[in-house]
């Protein structure tokens, strides 16, 4: 074998090395946004799961309160059944404000705000809140990596021929750019 062929060889071999490390680099990227969206799913779902102890609570104080109820119960019913991620950002984005409703009417009763399940609900909603702001976080971090690399050069080049595509990213409500209003 002359030197010519052992050059073509070993840049075919460096070659298809820095192809597959690559294509492999794409495919755990891939997975870390798959699991970040999971993340954010599980948070989601853990307030799903804390809602109706809330809204039992409110009820036993505020039973004639029935529009919020509704408003909450048709929200985490299309939270529940959202399979994408536009989906599940608007049905967020209406979990949200459903929430807010049912949160003003709890400040209409003293008693309410003074019982013990009442804080502590209202608590874990507080704390579930965060986690869902650090899981949508860490998923439009994944998704920013992700698809940055996938609009490089070279990636770029071959990404969309193995199934590579962008991501969407989680986005806020537009209603959450106004300045909420607190009134005592």
């Amino acid at each position: 074998m002359g030197k010519g062929l052992l050059g073509v060889i070993a840049a075919i071999v460096i070659a298809a090395a820095m192809f597959f490390s690559s294509y492999n680099g794409l495919v755990s990227m891939n997975e870390n946004v798959t699991s970040k969206w999971s993340q954010v799913e599980n948070q989601l779902q853990r307030r799903n799961d804390l809602i109706p102890n809330l809204v039992n609570t409110v009820k036993g104080y505020a039973a004639h309160e029935t529009e919020v109820f509704k408003a909450v119960s048709d929200a985490r019913a299309k939270l529940g059944g959202a399979k994408t991620v536009a989906e599940t950002t608007a049905a967020n984005n209406e979990m949200n404000s459903a929430l807010s409703r049912l949160l003003v009417v709890a400040e209409n009763y003293p008693d309410l705000k003074a019982n013990t399940n009442f804080q502590q609900l209202q608590d874990e909603l507080a704390g579930t809140e965060n986690r869902i702001a650090v899981a949508r976080k860490d998923y439009n971090d994944a998704v920013q990596s992700y698809n940055a690399k996938i609009k490089s050069l070279p990636t770029s080049l071959y990404a969309g021929a193995f199934g590579f595509t962008a991501k969407d990213y989680f986005k806020a409500d537009s209603a959450a750019q106004k300045v909420p209003q607190v009134k005592f």
